[in-house]
């Protein structure tokens, strides 16, 4: 059974920053890359970033250079960095993963940014 647990969301000024960690419980070195989404208030759920296992990663271009994606792989965990962020960041963000053909989702972690 796959889990990913996130953790490090909540409240944030514009301009702020905060940082988002997802810790899966199997090795996600099993998977070809790891993925945030967000969705926000009646809007479809989005695809925000994404890094392979390789190390490359990829960027909606809402966030091109503000946000960052890491992994640690010794720990299982993937990051998400936020930084200058905006009120229409404001969402809940998951993070994600597809495998054996199932793709697999956190609960999701709010963050909301007040301006």
């Amino acid at each position: 059974q796959v889990q990913l647990v996130e953790s490090g969301g909540g409240l944030a000024q514009a301009g702020g920053s905060l940082r988002l960690s997802c810790a899966a419980s199997v090795n996600i070195n099993s998977f070809n890359a790891m993925d945030w989404y967000r969705q926000a208030p009646g809007k479809q759920r989005e695809l925000v970033t994404s890094i392979s296992n390789g190390g490359s990663t990829a960027f909606a271009d809402s966030v091109k250079g503000r946000f960052a994606i890491s992994r640690d792989n010794a720990k299982n965990t993937v990051y998400l960095q936020m930084n200058s962020l905006k009120p229409e960041d404001t969402a809940v963000y998951y993070c994600s993963t597809s495998g054996y053909m199932t793709r697999f989702w956190g609960q999701g972690t709010q963050v909301t940014v007040s301006s």
